[in-house]
């Protein structure tokens, strides 16, 4: 799902049991990959200082690895989504492993926070009709309207933060990154576009 900024129509249309909007009166920030720390822990104060809140698509090892930083996500008044353990990609993975990566990332959540989350988002926007059938049992597949193309090395904080800007809408979903590629680049546009968000008078809310 990584070929538009913003998601088509018709894409959408083909699967129509995925959320790829919320609420018209509301934007939603949503951040896959962490926690990592030096990003994770900026987005959090970043938000914070504009009492903003936003959905995280948690790593489950990452979740192990870095538990306080994750406690703080949920303190902060934000909200989780299971992102697999291994942020594995469905489409190369066998059902039963990609269905047992979930399960066991669903574990560390109830294990390491006490949580355990309603929201799932494959890694890379793609994975297979059985894996998803079945997660959608359990899980509400959460997508996404806007892609920042944060995590691409060749695209300027300036890019960035254009197409966020130019993209976004009241009900949509934008895709960020916290994680190791994003560290550096983070800095450099999500205050802006944060700053924006508030200059058109959207109101932040989680999946």
């Amino acid at each position: 799902m990584a070929l538009f900024h913003k998601t088509p129509t018709w894409v959408k249309r083909l699967f129509p049991n995925r959320v790829w909007n919320g609420n018209e009166s509301k934007i939603y920030l949503t951040f896959d990959d962490g926690p990592v720390p030096g990003a994770t822990d900026f987005v959090i104060n970043e938000l914070g200082k504009r009492n903003m809140e936003a959905t995280f698509f948690m790593v489950g090892d990452n979740v192990r690895k870095h538990e306080s930083l994750a406690k703080e996500v949920l303190n902060a008044g934000n909200k989780i989504g299971n992102h697999t353990y291994n942020h594995l990609l469905g489409l190369k993975t066998p059902t039963e492993e990609y269905l047992n990566n979930v399960e066991l990332c669903d574990l560390i959540f109830q294990e390491k926070l006490g949580v355990k989350s309603t929201l799932f988002r494959p890694p890379y926007g793609w994975m297979k009709y059985s894996q998803a059938r079945i997660v959608s049992k359990s899980y509400q597949i959460a997508m996404w309207d806007v892609l920042s193309t944060d995590y691409d090395s060749k695209v300027s904080p300036d890019k960035v933060l254009n197409i966020c800007q130019k993209n976004s809408a009241a009900s949509s979903i934008i895709l960020f990154h916290d994680q190791e590629k994003t560290e550096h680049i983070l800095p450099a546009f999500l205050p802006d576009f944060l700053d924006f968000v508030k200059d058109q008078g959207w109101e932040t809310a989680c999946l």
